[in-house]
C-alpha cells in the first residue's frame, strides 16, 4: 500500500475519489464493510485507485491485504458486489464498487451527421466532445447533449483534447482535406485510440489510404482505422448514418460481431429440427 490511514476512509474521501474518476481521472474501487464480527466495524471504508494508492483501512491488517487484492481484481474486471472473507475473528462481508469515467467520444466536425451522432452517443453512455473550427456550428445550442463543444483550429485540432487509449474518435468534417489532416495527425501519434473512424466512400477511403502510405504512414497502422465508417445497415439519412456509426462504436466497445442475431441464433431452424425428430 503506497498511501494509507489508520482509520477508515471518510465519506468525503470516497466521494472525492469517485468524482475524480468519473471526470476522467484514475479509476477507483470503493470498499465498505457491510457485515463484521463487531458492529463498530460496520461501514468502514477503503479507497483503492488504479495507480495503487490506498486510502483508509477496513480493520485488521490481514483483512486490508485481502481487500486491496480484491479491489485490484475488481478494477481489472470492472467487477462489483459482495464478498465474504473468513478471518480468525469471524466472517466479514465487503461490498466493492468500481468507479471510472465514461469513455469519451470525440466527434470531429459539427455538421449534419454530428448532431444525431452526439445525441445517440450520449444516450449509449459516452462523454461526447464535439470539435469544429466554425463557432456558428460548434456551440451548445447545436449540441445540447455534448459534455464539451470546442472551437478549434484544424491545423492542430486535438490540442485541447487528451487523446487516450480509451478514446473513440469519429471524423465527419465538412471536407476531405480536414479528415485527412486529422487522421494523419492521429496515426503519427504513439497513442492508439480504442476507435478511429473516418467517413467516406470506398473510393475516397482508398485514395486517402494510398496518400497516407505515400506520406510515410505504416500500412499496419491503417488496420486500426474504421473506414468506410459504421455498420452496413443500408443507412441513407444523417440520422441513419449516425445510428450505423453508433452501432459500430458499441460493437467495438463490447466485442460484438455486428451481425443480425436472428440469422446467427437460427432459432426457427432449431425449432424445425426439434419438431422433425
Amino acid at each position: 500500500m503506497t498511501e494509507g490511514s489508520i482509520g477508515a476512509a471518510s465519506v468525503s474521501d470516497a466521494a472525492e475519489h469517485a468524482l475524480a474518476a468519473h471526470d476522467g481521472g484514475v479509476p477507483v474501487a470503493l470498499l465498505v464493510v457491510i457485515n463484521a464480527p463487531a458492529d463498530a466495524d460496520l461501514g468502514r471504508r477503503m479507497v483503492v485507485t488504479g495507480d495503487a494508492v490506498v486510502v483508509g483501512s477496513l480493520g485488521p491488517a490481514d483483512l486490508d491485504v485481502r481487500a486491496v487484492a480484491l479491489a485490484r481484481e475488481a478494477l481489472t474486471n470492472d467487477a462489483r458486489g459482495r464478498h465474504r472473507m473468513e478471518l480468525e475473528d469471524g466472517e466479514w462481508e465487503i461490498y466493492v464498487e468500481v468507479q471510472r469515467s465514461l469513455p469519451e467520444l470525440v466527434i470531429v466536425g459539427a455538421g449534419h451527421i454530428a448532431r444525431p451522432l452526439c445525441r445517440v452517443g450520449a444516450l449509449i453512455g459516452f462523454r461526447v466532445t464535439v470539435i469544429d473550427d466554425r463557432p456558428e456550428f460548434a456551440n451548445d445550442q447545436w449540441f445540447p447533449d455534448a459534455d464539451r463543444v470546442l472551437v478549434v483550429d484544424y491545423d492542430d485540432p486535438f490540442k485541447p483534447i487528451e487523446v487516450r487509449a480509451d478514446s473513440y474518435i469519429v471524423l465527419v468534417t465538412r471536407g476531405h482535406k480536414y479528415d485527412y489532416d486529422c487522421i494523419q495527425q492521429l496515426l503519427s501519434s504513439d497513442v492508439r485510440p480504442a476507435y478511429l473512424g473516418m467517413i467516406g466512400s470506398r473510393r475516397r477511403v482508398r485514395a486517402a489510404f494510398e496518400a497516407l502510405v505515400s506520406d510515410g504512414v505504416a500500412p499496419d497502422r491503417l488496420v486500426d482505422v474504421h473506414a468506410p465508417i459504421g455498420l452496413d445497415i443500408g443507412a441513407e439519412t444523417p440520422e441513419e448514418i449516425a445510428l450505423a456509426i453508433a452501432a459500430e462504436l458499441v460493437a467495438v466497445r463490447r466485442g460484438g460481431g455486428g451481425g443480425m442475431l436472428h440469422g446467427e441464433e437460427n432459432v426457427l431452424g432449431r425449432v424445425a429440427r426439434g419438431r422433425g425428430k
